[in-house]
């Protein structure tokens, strides 16, 4: 056994679980000590991988109850967001794995399929757990296979329209379903306490509901009678609980029950167990449970990287180089200050989108809409149909789940929303699901909207003033973390749209046409080719000039892009060179047609080829390919 990250005997019983299975052999007084161990061990192993840390603590108890009651793999649970199943892996046989978690082949910080067969379904992108475990409990009632279904889902994640989609649906299949609701940020009234553990063990005990399906029986034959009864019920129980919403699409409603509590959860989880049809239990947590520091501030320990877990994280204020997410948050007060029809909205991404200063600056004009990219990007566009001047903080990878929206009621209608599309491109230990490896492809081929692609920090704060100057839709796509050094200027002007720029006049066979963050290694390689080398600056629209002059001189054009080759930046550069009936070779450099794993950006930018070492060996093979 691999000792190196933990000493294992500081987790005696942990040391022992090697699967689920032996999770459902111990006793009450054991699962206690499991779910000890098991928060120890996470903080221990997250400060020395980094990784999510808040929300993995809050949801200890929660997983250790669930494999002791359900007989998983066979049974299905289905985890939303995914970011809080670090604990449900170390059960599930990757305890030792999680030394490599996040890390270039290592396990992965969301449930795979491929990785485990108790990863039922993969969730990095929030709200699409009822719809997946609803799809397996109507799978599993046509096979007429007896096994249970189980969603878990955060309360952030159900402010998203999806999940009330799934609701609706599942209360009307009348399908065997768990919905587990894990609540840990929502004010709920009454508190939870004695009282609401006896009621909810009550409510999901066989008297109860034995009872509750002889009367219906009885009723049945007086109809008046029946819909009396059914509204008492729903009085009683909305003075206890406030489960009204969910009976109403058809759930059984039971909580809410203490998170952190097993002597709550497991006879509460065995008692739904044995019920059949479509149930909700609401379970309230606390994020960092169990972790001091984690508790005080789970914000700052929901996404670390190492750390001293004896310490704690220790914030520093340094003059290193400022992020690209840093730039737009700077630039979007900035701006707010210049015109008070700017509007900021984010879908529930404000730490990571930098617009923690706007908000505290600008409370009225700040908008976080939850985590319903569809709404915030037709809330934007309301919002411009009035003389408002929108601008979406979003990731890349999150525009994906509004892209109808924004083809439909912004771009169709041509209003002057702003996209600033963070994570652009490859983003490292979050890998394939929050790579933004794809916006170019489906964004160019939109009408009315101007894309446009920074290579440094102040073109990144100029092109968001272009955008945000622009009386039609636009996006600005920019990566993760830090730029090439390029100080910000204070003042802003708008850039010329759809003209690139020339970086470098070269007089050799190639010339590197560049989109965005590529210019840095097109710069880095053009000296040794004497190549010329472009700053393409728009992706839509091209600057067409520039790629047939270029095409003109040099008998290999070399586009480099961030993005998926089919449908990408380069793709638009060779049908320009085509229509222009010139016969120059070109090459297209970009992110393969496959999903690119995580791991540490520098690895993955040489798997793929799109560090300098990547594109000096391309660039050279095409160059010796030329006919002479």
């Amino acid at each position: 056994m691999d000792r190196s990250l933990h000493t294992m005997s500081a987790y005696p019983l942990l040391e022992t679980i090697d699967s689920p299975a032996d999770v459902r052999k111990l006793d009450s007084r054991r699962l206690s000590q499991l779910a000890t161990e098991l928060r120890a061990f996470l903080v221990e192993s997250v400060s020395r991988t980094g990784g999510h840390l808040s929300s993995n603590l809050g949801t200890v108890e929660l997983t250790v109850a669930l494999h002791h009651v359900y007989n998983t793999p066979e049974d299905r649970i289905v985890w939303d967001v995914g970011h809080q199943t670090y604990a449900h892996k170390i059960l599930t046989g990757r305890r030792e794995g999680m030394a490599t978690l996040r890390q270039y082949k290592g396990v992965s910080g969301f449930p795979r399929r491929c990785e485990s067969t108790y990863d039922t379904f993969g969730t990095a992108h929030s709200s699409t757990s009822i719809s997946a475990a609803l799809g397996m409990a109507i799978a599993a009632r046509a096979l007429g296979q007896k096994r249970h279904s189980i969603a878990v889902i955060g309360d952030g994640a159900m402010t998203a329209g999806m999940a009330f989609e799934a609701l609706n649906n599942a209360g009307v299949e009348d399908a065997d379903l768990l919905v587990i609701l894990n609540d840990n940020d929502m004010s709920i009234s009454p508190p939870v306490g004695a009282l609401n553990k006896y009621l909810t063990r009550l409510l999901s005990g066989h008297t109860y509901n034995a009872a509750r399906r002889a009367g219906a029986k009885v009723l049945e034959i007086a109809p008046s009678l029946r819909e009396f009864a059914k509204r008492a019920e729903e009085h009683v129980k909305g003075m206890i609980t406030p489960g009204t919403l969910f009976e109403e699409f058809g759930f059984h409603y039971y909580g809410p029950i203490d998170g952190h509590d097993l002597d709550a959860l497991i006879p509460t989880l065995e008692n739904l167990r044995e019920l059949p049809g479509p149930k909700f239990l609401h379970v309230i947590t606390k994020k960092g449970y169990g972790y001091k520091l984690a508790e005080a501030d789970p914000i700052l320990y929901h996404g670390v990287g190492k750390f001293d877990h004896h310490a704690g994280i220790q914030t520093s204020k340094g003059g290193g180089k400022p992020t690209y997410t840093q730039v737009f948050g700077d630039w979007l007060c900035d701006m707010a200050a210049r015109c008070d029809k700017l509007m900021a909205i984010t879908p529930a991404m404000r730490e990571g989108s930098g617009m923690v200063r706007y908000a505290a600056e600008y409370p009225q004009r700040y908008f976080d809409v939850g985590i319903a990219e569809q709404h915030a990007l037709t809330f934007a566009a309301g919002l411009a149909c009035e003389g408002i001047k929108p601008v979406v903080a979003i990731y890349s990878t999150f525009l994906q789940r509004a892209y109808d929206q924004l083809i439909h009621d912004i771009c169709l209608q041509n209003l002057p929303v702003m996209m600033a599309l963070d994570r652009a491109g490859l983003v490292g230990a979050d890998g394939a699901t929050h790579h933004g490896a794809f916006d170019l492809s489906y964004l160019l081929c939109l009408p009315n909207l101007v894309v446009m692609t920074p290579s440094d920090e102040n073109e990144c704060r100029q092109m968001l003033y272009t955008a945000y100057m622009h009386k039609g839709p636009t996006a600005v796509r920019y990566p993760r973390g830090s730029g090439p050094g390029v100080v910000p200027q204070d003042t802003m002007t708008a850039l010329p749209i759809g003209r690139g720029e020339l970086r470098r006049a070269g007089q050799g066979d190639a010339a590197l046409l560049a989109f965005g963050a590529m210019l840095t290694p097109a710069l880095a390689v053009a000296d040794e080719f004497d190549a010329s080398v472009a700053n393409m600056r728009f992706a839509k629209p091209l600057d067409e000039a520039l790629v047939i002059q270029l095409a003109q001189k040099h008998r290999l054009i070399v586009t480099l892009e961030e993005n998926a080759l089919i449908g990408g930046a380069g793709a638009e550069v060779e049908r320009v060179i085509h229509n222009a009936g010139l016969s120059c070779r070109v090459l297209r450099i970009g992110l393969p047609d496959r999903f690119v794993d995580h791991g540490d950006p520098a690895l993955l930018y040489a798997e793929v080829g799109l560090d300098a070492a990547g594109v000096r060996a391309q660039l050279t093979a095409a160059l010796q390919a030329l006919p002479r």
